[in-house]
């Protein structure tokens, strides 16, 4: 990280300012050599300073520049933000000058990713920009800042200072047995202080769930039959006539997807094709396509024609339906009614009309019980939310239980810390303390070219 990197921050285009960024040793030289106002090498840092961005004596525009001295600076490296007007052709030349004299152009997440490096940023907050990037919903921008202010790293971090006061306990047992006001650290001891850290993690483990719905929100997948009202549903929800409805079976061949805000949360709608036997090509396509929308929701919106008695296929799409989350919606509540509810025994029903606009707020209101959205939305938001982050706690409680065992089965403590210091290092992975050059390339390729 040597060398000198620059790129344009914001989105390029029509609008009032664009931000080229240039971070490193030289940042400032470079863009002083290139700048007439006041002398940035002279200039107290954190200020914003007037002038012009020159090219061979020829003005390109006129500019603010802000500049920041290392360590105290988004990268931890000296770093000045360029401040030009809005339009694609000043934009480009002034980053064209910038690379000419000795800058490198940035590749996607480098100035992050260096942050990361230089300690400014730890891994947590660096995907918490990221989240924050491309939050959709209020409640996914609360949750960003939350992982960006560093609550969420604080949490671990003193799970892993704890850790730390055990081993140290351990290794001085170890090495100094005649230090006598050491605390003799016995099984007993550690099950009381392995319990209480495991209890944390359990917590975090199961309030991520909601952090996962605030990140990714709560895909929802609309199956049955043809003709049951799957399209007239998702239209209804939508506030929009977004799916095609007519009396024709299998109008429907493909997904039609679309988005509604509940209480904080997306909800992903996703209608299906009708799931029955069909010898057309294409429909058959979009039934298999249906079968695997019930593998890979969150919830199932599951509807039948209430006037009609169950065929085989909507018996075998219910045993489909088992360990789902499920909601039978039971359609067409305004005519006679000839369905067999016991086969619905085990699951939350609902009558609807959706024709007469009737139902649509209790299947919103079951969603918003179902997935404890009024809780989601007066938390504080202080949860862990993706795959990566889940997937080691985890494996953190994983380890624990090892440690549990080994525990009560009496075996010597200082054998049973080579199982704690690879907690400790489980833990370090989720903030960055320990990682892999690979998953450093994988997280921030992630962002745009000038972050």
């Amino acid at each position: 990280m040597t060398d000198t990197i620059a790129a344009i921050s914001t989105l390029v285009g029509a609008s009032a300012i664009n931000i080229i960024k240039v971070s490193g040793t030289n940042a400032i030289n470079i863009v002083n050599e290139i700048f007439k106002g006041k002398d940035l090498t002279k200039v107290n840092p954190n200020t914003i300073n007037y002038g012009y961005i020159v090219s061979e004596n020829e003005k390109i525009d006129e500019v603010l520049v802000s500049v920041f001295h290392s360590p105290k600076s988004y990268t931890g490296e000296d770093v000045v933000e360029i401040n030009c007007h809005g339009g694609i052709s000043s934009t480009n030349k002034i980053l064209e000058i910038v690379l000419t004299k000795g800058a490198r152009l940035a590749e996607p997440g480098e100035f992050i990713k260096r942050a990361f490096l230089n300690g400014r940023k730890d891994l947590l907050e660096v995907e918490a920009v990221s989240d924050l990037i491309n939050a959709t919903t209020e409640s996914a921008r609360k949750m960003s800042l939350k992982g960006i202010s560093g609550e969420l790293s604080n949490m671990i971090k003193s799970l892993k200072s704890r850790l730390t006061e055990i081993i140290a306990n351990i290794e001085v047992n170890i090495d100094y047995p005649e230090y006598e006001d050491a605390i003799v650290y016995t099984n007993e001891i550690l099950k009381e202080n392995i319990k209480e850290i495991k209890s944390s993690l359990e917590k975090i483990l199961k309030e991520s769930e909601e952090g996962k719905i605030i990140k990714d929100g709560i895909n929802v997948g609309i199956i049955g039959s043809p003709n049951v009202g799957k399209s007239s549903l998702l239209n209804k929800l939508l506030k929009e006539d977004k799916a095609i409805v007519t009396d024709i079976a299998g109008t429907t061949r493909d997904t039609v997807e679309g988005s509604i805000i509940l209480k904080g949360i997306r909800l992903n709608l996703i209608d299906t094709a009708g799931i029955r036997e069909t010898d057309n090509i294409v429909e058959q396509i979009g039934v298999e396509k249906s079968k695997k929308i019930i593998e890979t929701s969150d919830l199932i919106l599951a509807l039948f024609d209430g006037s009609k008695p169950l065929t085989n296929f909507d018996k075998e799409l219910l045993n489909n339906l088992k360990d789902k989350k499920v909601i039978i919606i039971i359609n067409k509540s305004d005519l006679e009614s000839k369905i067999e509810t016991k086969y619905f025994e085990n699951y939350k029903v609902i009558n609807t009309s959706i024709k007469n606009n009737e139902g649509i707020e209790e299947i919103l209101n079951e969603i918003t019980d179902m997935f404890n959205l009024n809780k989601i939305e007066t938390s504080d938001y202080t949860y862990l939310s993706n795959a990566r982050q889940i997937s080691l706690v985890k494996k953190c409680i994983e380890i624990i239980n090892d440690i549990e065992i080994s525990n009560n089965n009496n075996v010597e403590v200082d054998l049973i810390q080579i199982d704690i210091e690879r907690l400790w290092n489980t833990l370090g992975e989720i903030i960055g303390d320990t990682y892999k050059d690979e998953l450093l390339d994988e997280i921030f390729s992630k962002f745009c070219l000038g972050k």
